[in-house]
């Protein structure tokens, strides 16, 4: 059937197990989660 891809069986992991090893050390990304990591969202929870 084409609607399905082959798979390889001897592939570990699709995705790497953290995504911190995507990233380069100073990636805009990792910048933008500290930011966020920083607010104090507290006051927007019941």
């Amino acid at each position: 059937m084409s609607n399905f891809r082959q798979i390889d069986r001897d592939t570990g992991f699709l995705l790497p197990p953290f995504i911190d090893e995507w990233l380069p050390q100073r990636h805009l990304a990792r910048f933008v989660v500290e930011v966020i990591d920083g607010l104090d969202v507290s006051t927007m929870s019941r």
